[in-house]
């Protein structure tokens, strides 16, 4: 496995298990090391939310569009909101990223896609995760900069310690 890969992808478990993973991770992590992104929370069924791993804030995922619409219901202008605050972030200095998810939004070059190129730009690792469906416009936008991890904080830790020991 490459650990010197700047960009880590896990893969492999349910949306909500990946996200717990990237919050383990990150608290274990401790105030040491600077991080900026957001992950996705669901504090209640059906009601999602992007929590700032850099001050708490929450951004909605979904928005009410009321019984019987058949519009897309996930909230792009909160998410893009999000996004503008983990640049800001990223800009203000860290040493990891964490972004919940490269999806639909971010296939389609808006959601937290400036986020991510922030973090390029900055050459900041970063660890997210990335569905299938979305592989070959991921792949066109990331490769070769990445590795696919298993959904465990020990494949996490290890590529985390590899970039550390490689920056020293």
């Amino acid at each position: 496995m490459d650990h010197s890969a700047p960009i880590a992808v896990v893969r492999g478990a349910t949306t909500a298990q990946i996200q717990a993973l990237f919050a383990e991770f990150v608290a274990r992590l401790g105030p040491q090391v600077r991080v900026a992104g957001v992950i996705e929370e669901e504090p209640a069924p059906g009601h999602a939310q992007l929590r700032s791993l850099a001050d708490g804030r929450r951004f909605e995922v979904f928005q009410a569009l009321g019984r019987g619409s058949s519009a897309c219901s996930v909230d792009a202008d909160s998410i893009v909101t999000a996004c503008a605050a983990v640049c800001g972030d990223i800009e203000a200095g860290c040493d990891l990223v964490v972004l919940s998810k490269f999806g639909r939004l971010e296939a389609e070059r808006t959601g937290l896609s400036d986020a991510f190129a922030a973090g390029l730009a900055g050459e900041v690792p970063i660890l997210t995760s990335v569905a299938p469906k979305f592989d070959p416009v991921w792949t066109a936008f990331a490769a070769p900069l990445f590795v696919m991890l298993p959904p465990q904080l020990a494949a996490m830790e290890a590529w985390w310690r590899g970039l550390r020991r490689q920056a020293a």
